[in-house]
């Protein structure tokens, strides 16, 4: 019979016989040699008095630990789980049960202890899930460990935030990935510019400079014309705000201060008036991005290039592309370093899509061409106007052209207004075919506080500045100046286009010396218009009569004067007798 066990301190309290459970029979008292073990302070019957008012010590437990010896046999009954050990949360690891542990009741605190406060719930299948084994929270530590994550948290975010801001990208590839070209590549490259020509047009975005001095230009380049069309706009685009139209030699501009700063693809039907040229330095600014976009096309093949390198490999709106580093016609002035040659994302079709490098002064520009983006471009009237399908004249239209000298001495004059982009210039006046005379005022937009009168007759030009006033057509009678003012020859675009206006009565021209360009409209009638020898254009409208002269100057541009014929007053320096019509040829 097994030994009686010893009286315990507290009566009220049976003692438990070490190694076994309530109601149970002792379980085995060997120890696994390999996991000694101290008594266990969870036991109730282990603990000294008073031992329950201290909340028991936090120990480490490995998970899942499990030995031969924890496994009940069929003779052995089943084990009452351990409670949890202290932990922090729901994050706690579940003891290891072995046969040499003693396993106790499980102990749950209740509202009554003051170390638990809170109200006891409904015990659950799992201790460990029901967290009512859980001991108080230390809200001092926790917060003090939330602080310190979130100050954590912040210096890492103003870390990345300024390395984000003050990151820029290296103008030139590491040299370890730069490679020569294969020959694939290199015939690619060389037929970059035939390819863009064939192509004819293509939508591009360009940014000037950088950050908040930048200029940002949206638009069109047609190669085959050519002709760049773009809306000038960006913070640092200033009085170069507004629409530009450029040709390989001309660049015409219609500032817009009060456009929004964001350019957009300007209107394809582009407006009428306030187009005027603008002289600029080559090299810089609106010249160099219109030399640049003009010369990425060419009618020939380039020569190879033995100083490109590929770069890398890239993909360009969904198309693979080749980074290509090589120096370029248009760029040449900006340095043949090779970290500043332009790079260039070339496709597998030998198509253009991104280019990046500096102009000849040194600003760094970027273009991205739309190559599916090609609308028909309209020319400003100052540029030609619309593309037409220049021919030889039909019988009808040779016939009108023929009648020209007779019909304007019939028509006896006409009223006439001057349009002129060199200066923004504007006249009105009035011409007369029968007295071979002009008499017109004109004003510069950079300068409307006065006007020149001019006084014309073929080959003989005079003028008179007075002070702007009144209206907009020359006063009558001419002023004594004017009149008692010596001629001289027609010297700048508005006076020799006058005088090939009172010329067009002297002879016909010849159907074999003009083409016929395209049909229009101008004051509501239609009228062929036909080019002669390349520099004179008459709008014929198919009664005969001129509603439009134009002239092109040495600088590309046509300079206007529209026509509208009928009675006109007497002219200073007109002739009063009628001269006899000219033979034609």
């Amino acid at each position: 019979m097994p030994a009686a066990p010893e009286p315990s301190a507290h009566p009220a309290t049976p003692a438990v016989p070490a190694g076994a459970t309530p109601g149970g029979s002792a379980a085995p008292a060997a120890r696994s040699p390999s996991r000694p073990t101290a008594p266990q302070p969870d036991d109730p019957g282990d603990q000294p008095p008073g031992a329950n008012d201290k909340p028991p010590r936090s120990r480490k437990w490995r998970r899942g630990a499990v030995h031969a010896t924890d496994i009940p046999t069929a003779t052995e009954p089943t084990a009452t789980a351990l409670p949890r050990e202290p932990g922090r949360g729901h994050r706690h690891r579940r003891a290891a049960t072995t046969a040499s542990q003693p396993v106790g009741p499980t102990v749950r605190r209740t509202l009554a202890d003051p170390r638990v406060g809170r109200r006891p719930s409904e015990p659950s299948a799992d201790p460990e899930l029901d967290g009512t084994d859980d001991p108080p929270e230390q809200p001092t530590r926790r917060r003090a460990a939330l602080v310190a994550l979130a100050a954590a948290a912040t210096a890492s975010a103003a870390a990345l935030v300024a390395g984000l801001l003050s990151w820029s990208p290296e103008p030139v590839e590491p040299a370890e990935t730069a490679r020569p070209l294969t020959v694939a590549e290199a015939e690619r490259l060389a037929a970059l510019r035939v390819t863009n020509q064939r192509d004819v047009r293509a939508g591009v975005r360009v940014t000037l400079g950088a950050g908040g001095g930048r200029t940002e230009l949206v638009g069109w380049v047609d190669w085959a014309r050519p002709l760049v069309y773009l809306d000038v706009g960006g913070p640092g685009a200033g009085t170069e705000r507004g629409l530009v139209q450029g040709t390989a030699s001309t660049l015409l501009v219609r500032p817009d201060p009060a456009a929004t700063p964001t350019p957009a693809p300007p209107p394809l039907v582009p407006p009428d008036d306030r187009w005027r040229l603008r002289e600029l330095p080559a090299g810089s600014g609106l010249p160099a991005v219109r030399d640049l976009l003009l010369g990425l096309g060419a009618a020939q093949v380039d020569p190879l290039t033995p100083e490109a390198r590929w770069l890398r490999g890239e993909t360009v709106g969904g198309v693979p592309v080749d980074v290509l580093q090589a120096p370029l016609p248009a760029l040449q002035g900006a340095g043949s370093a090779p970290d500043r040659r332009p790079r260039l994302w070339v496709d597998r079709d030998a198509r253009l899509h991104r280019l990046a490098g500096w102009l000849p002064d040194g600003t760094p520009v970027t273009v991205e061409l739309a190559r599916s983006d090609r609308p028909t471009l309209r020319p400003v009237d100052a540029l030609g106007g619309r593309p037409g399908l220049p021919r030889a004249l039909s019988d009808g239209e040779a016939d009108r052209l023929a009648e020209l000298p007779d019909r304007l001495r019939a028509a006896g004059g006409a009223t006439l207004t001057v349009t002129a982009p060199s200066g923004d210039l504007r006249g009105s006046g009035w011409l007369s075919w029968a007295g071979s005379a002009a008499y017109l005022s004109v004003v510069e937009a950079d300068d409307p506080g006065r006007r020149t009168l001019v006084r014309a007759r073929p080959g003989s030009v005079a003028r008179l500045v007075v002070p702007a006033g009144g209206a907009a057509a020359p006063p009558l009678p001419a002023p004594d100046g004017l009149v008692r003012a010596a001629g001289r020859p027609p010297g700048d675009d508005v006076e020799r286009l006058v005088d090939e206006a009172l010329r067009g009565v002297a002879t016909a021209v010849p159907a074999t010396a003009a083409v016929r360009v395209r049909d229009d409209r101008v004051a509501d009638r239609t009228v062929d218009v036909i080019e002669v020898r390349g520099v004179l254009r008459w709008w014929i409208d198919r009664s005969g009569l001129p509603r439009r002269l134009e002239l092109r100057t040495a600088r590309g541009v046509w300079v206007q004067l529209d026509l509208a014929p009928g009675r006109v007053p007497a002219l200073p320096g007109a002739e009063r007798a009628v001269r006899k019509p000219a033979k034609r040829r």
